[in-house]
């Protein structure tokens, strides 16, 4: 036994228990099995064309030579992405530590109370700070962020001007220029009109319905957007706020000037630059537009007792149950960066943060002075951090090249400044030397910062903020381990047991995979450094670029997408820019199977595009024959077809080479939802099946953790016909020659994540990719055989088997009383987090159990589960007083003196005698959904105010 191959350490099964599992099953081979599960036709006749497999020694190795390639040099460039210190208790006891980046999506709350609380903190933090009533548990980006604004403010638009449809949008010149081209990307699909221009010239037209504004903007100018808001609010003109979250700590809160919307990155508050990503954008708006606002609102409700519990709120604006209609969008949020923002705010409270805000907004001050005594013209009348001067910018480039420091040239006259937290006294005489140089003059030496007074009285901030207890308590790095390690407790992560979400697969995040991210030299680069000194991550991410065209039998990738649904929404634009350069713009008709994900038809129509909907057979699949004739009827307009492989009903289609050809045969293009992914690498890929583009969940398949929630990547894997249209950046020439403008703020997304994904694939190679695709689909047959007779499998491919995932049927036990919620409930007392409830199918659970599980964690969850099916039979449906309708089982509960319930605690509270040896308390019991969504609070209000509510 090889102990050195990371595919040992990555896979459960052992030999000894695979051969048990196929016996089960009721095959001979691994072999038959696939054989018997995948259509032959679309089978790859070789392997992949990877390198050989890398140890995890050999890989950190590799992985530490490449850091050296990038040149982290004093970095002032700004533009929504600074140095920044990430507390190393924050880094240790997060970041680092399974216990949160291996949680998954909040929605069983029972078990999530400790990332939801770090979530309300995080909301609470983004309320205080922006002065509005309501704000979401985080985005992707800023820019991203920013066109959710705008497209808020073009749906809550007032009746009049619907009916008028006035579609303008004004946009500040002084906006961040990642930001407007994600703003071009977004506005016209959705027939938005942008006008950028400046804002003491701005007319307040009736036909505008909104506004953005930079705060400070991108040069650093602090404006008076009190005046424009103000101005706005009288001509009908709702208005957005990017602001810098540091900044709000001087500035006063763009709320307490009628803002309708604020956004922006929490990238400032500890977390590194890693080359673009991933951070936490925030979102916060008016509670009117509780309805609108995208992204996942965390709620206080109470539980079965009526004990205090958090939720996600207000969850029917979701994507997988509005679909076209929705919102929110389920692949939105960045939960374990907002988690670590939310935690810099505990640990440095509003005294911690208005001395790191003095201290960046002081030095600013102090080289502005030395700066004009150095006869440079600084021609920013306010600011906050950011200096804006007018001289010779290749002289000053030239030298501060040498000096390895890093400014930003916007022009051949101007150079910007932005002052960090990181910038010492030592770091402002090293930069006044590169001034001083320039100017030809002696340099001057400064001892200490000054006190600077750069933003006018009107503007500075007068509002209180984190006045709350959460964050004026845990100042001491003992306290604040011990808050996170309270918080931890409280949560169900992969540290704990199995998580058999189906589509989400929840697999083993490696530590090796995990490792880099700590490293300096890939944590600590800016996006928008010149190209030269990113070497390291342009050749590890073209190498992953590389890896996943190979897997996916593309002819190119496009990293940018920074979330599973960024790159639907990425591939679709690409198809649409496609039959635009054959002047065939007006094909605009999306197929969408009915089974598809509920992200895809939302998608579609983001992205400008008509959805008709084809049906599904009996058994599950595409209905070919109505597929046709909509192809048919629709062949003139016909853009695409959206389709999920194997389908999200956990089968391999037979017909899926059919079902391509019928759409190019109608001049359509196909886009594969990368989804289910894990069931392809290695054995087929979306090009050899006859798909043109797809998008790949990094966190899924590539092994990039959860992390509670995001983050997510969602790269784009393209046919050659579309390469030339991949996405581009306004600073960093990345993508296509014909490149569609920006899908996420970053040149590459979420760099920094993505080398996990790298390590995955470099330490698997081909042989061990194939080898956990094969071992993904023996595992979910292996619980589908298990499970019979207890529960049935609602769809299976034509030889009975199904593909790594599968839907069991719970809707029978309505009969007796039992919901399938009810189900995914009574699991938490067994130990486990419940696979994915009622999706696709109301009133099913489809189960995913990924290769990473052993034999014996299967074995746990089915005894589970085949226990469970005995409780079911044992209940009534006029009686609900029974142990399924009571989970979960809390502590409280066990160990009260009272007990009115018609079963032992013995039976709650340890089913199975696994359960004993390590059991997981949820911490409140059943939520109250209804309640949370009728009395929506979603800040750590008093305990008072969620008394009176």
């Amino acid at each position: 036994m090889n102990t050195n191959a990371f595919a040992l350490r990555h896979i459960g099964p052992r030999e000894d228990d695979q051969k048990l599992m196929l016996n089960t099953i009721g095959v001979d081979s691994l072999d038959q099995l696939i054989y018997e599960t995948i259509p032959d036709d679309i089978r790859l006749k070789k392997g992949l064309n990877l390198d050989e497999p890398m140890t995890e020694y050999e890989y950190l190795l590799h992985i530490h030579e490449v850091s050296k390639l990038n040149k982290a040099y004093k970095t002032y460039i700004g533009l929504g992405y600074h140095p920044t210190v990430l507390p190393a208790v924050i880094q240790r006891n997060i970041l680092e530590n399974p216990g949160w980046y291996t949680a998954y999506t909040p929605y069983q709350a029972e078990i999530a109370q400790g990332r939801l609380e770090a979530l309300l903190n995080y909301q609470t933090m983004v309320m205080d700070l922006t002065g509005m009533e309501i704000a979401n548990a985080s985005l992707l980006d800023e820019s991203t962020a920013a066109a959710e604004a705008m497209s808020l403010l073009f749906s809550i638009r007032e009746r009049d001007q619907k009916k008028n449809n006035v579609n303008k949008f004004f946009v500040s010149e002084n906006i961040l220029p990642q930001t407007l081209s994600l703003l071009q990307t977004r506005s016209t699909p959705i027939g938005i009109e942008l006008v950028v221009g400046k804002e003491e010239n701005f007319s307040f037209s009736s036909d505008f319905f909104g506004a953005i504004l930079q705060y400070p903007g991108k040069d650093g100018q602090v404006t008076d957007i009190k005046s424009f808001i103000n101005k706005a609010n009288n001509a009908q003109i709702k208005v957005a706020v990017a602001a810098d979250i540091l900044s709000l700590i001087k500035l006063e809160a763009p709320g307490k000037f009628g803002a309708d919307v604020v956004i922006g990155t929490t990238q400032r508050f500890g977390i590194p630059m890693g080359y673009g990503g991933p951070h936490a954008a925030y979102f916060a708006t008016k509670e009117a537009y509780k309805r609108d606002i995208p992204g996942r609102i965390i709620g206080v409700t109470k539980d079965k007792d009526g004990k205090r519990a958090l939720r996600m709120a207000l969850q029917t604006r979701e994507q997988h149950i509005k679909r076209d209609k929705a919102t929110s969008n389920i692949c939105t949020a960045q939960v374990l960066l907002a988690v670590m923002a939310s935690m810099y705010a505990v640990y440095h409270g509003p005294k911690g943060l208005k001395f790191i805000a003095n201290k960046v907004h002081n030095t600013a001050s102090t080289l502005a002075t030395v700066l004009k005594s150095l006869g440079y013209n600084q021609t920013n009348t306010e600011f906050f951090d950011t200096l804006q001067i007018k001289t010779d910018s290749k002289k000053i480039k030239q030298i501060a090249k040498a000096k390895k420091v890093n400014l930003f040239y916007p022009d051949k006259e101007t150079v910007t400044i932005s002052i960090n937290e990181t910038t010492s006294v030592r770091d402002l005489n090293y930069l006044i030397s590169v001034f001083s140089e320039a100017a030809e003059k002696e340099t001057i030496i400064i001892n200490a910062i000054s006190e600077g007074n750069n933003i006018s009285e009107n503007l500075k901030r007068q509002s209180d903020f984190l006045t709350l207890d959460v964050f004026n308590t845990y100042h001491s790095e003992t306290e604040l381990m011990r808050y996170i390690k309270s918080l931890e407790r409280k949560d169900l992560s992969l540290n704990q047991s199995m998580i058999s979400l189906g589509s989400c697969t929840m697999k083993l995040n490696a530590a090796s995979e995990m490792l880099p991210l700590s490293i300096f030299k890939w944590a600590n680069i800016h996006p928008f450094v010149p190209k030269k000194q990113a070497q390291g991550y342009l050749t590890i991410l073209k190498e992953l670029e590389d890896q996943l065209t190979e897997i996916t039998g593309f002819a190119a990738t496009s990293l940018q997408p920074n979330s599973g649904a960024q790159g639907e929404y990425a591939g679709l634009m690409v198809i649409k820019a496609y039959h635009e350069s054959r002047n065939e713009g007006h094909r605009n008709i999306c197929l969408i199977p009915s089974s598809a994900h509920g992200t895809n038809p939302a998608s579609a129509v983001m992205a400008g595009m008509k959805v008709i909907v084809t049906k599904s057979t009996a058994e599950g699949n595409i209905d070919v024959d109505d597929l046709r004739e909509k192809a048919i009827l629709h062949k003139d307009n016909l853009s695409c077809l959206m389709v999920t492989y194997p389908s999200t009903h956990g089968v391999y289609e037979s017909a899926i080479k059919e079902i391509t050809k019928i759409i190019h045969d109608n001049g359509g293009q196909v886009y594969m939802d990368g989804a289910n992914m894990n069931a392809q690498v290695g054995l087929t890929n979306p090009g050899n099946i006859g798909a043109d583009v797809c998008h790949l969940n990094l966190h899924k398949t590539f092994a990039i953790p959860h992390g509670g929630g995001g983050p997510g990547v969602g790269p784009i894997c393209v046919a050659k016909q579309l390469v030339p249209f991949l996405p581009g950046n306004p600073i960093v020439k990345v993508g296509g020659k014909k490149a569609i403008t920006a899908i996420s703020a970053a040149p590459y997304g979420s760099a920094l994540a993505c080398l996990i994904s790298y390590g995955y694939i470099k330490m698997l190679g081909a042989e061990g990719l194939t080898e956990s695709t094969k071992m993904a689909i023996l595992n979910a047959n292996y619980i589908k055989h298990r499970l019979q007779g207890s529960f049935d499998t609602l769809y299976s491919g034509e030889r009975g088997r199904a593909a790594h995932e599968m839907i069991v049927d719970c809707r029978p036990f309505k009969a007796n009383g039992i919901e399938v919620t009810d189900i995914a409930k009574r699991l938490m007392d067994y130990g486990f987090h419940a696979p994915t409830v009622s999706f696709p199918v109301a009133g099913t659970l489809m189960i995913e159990p990924t290769e990473s599980e052993s034999k014996a964690e299967i074995d746990r969850f089915c005894d589970a589960m085949i226990s469970i099916k005995k409780e079911i039979d044992s209940a009534s449906k006029d009686d609900d007083n029974n142990v399924l309708k009571n989970a979960p089982h809390t502590l409280e509960m066990i160990t009260a003196n009272e007990w009115y319930f018609p079963y032992t605690r013995e039976d709650a509270a340890f089913p199975l005698d696994y359960v004993r040896d390590n059991k997981f308390w949820p911490s409140v019991r059943r939520v109250d959904d209804a309640y949370g969504d009728r009395n929506l609070i979603c800040s750590c209000a008093p305990i008072e105010a969620y008394a009176e509510a």
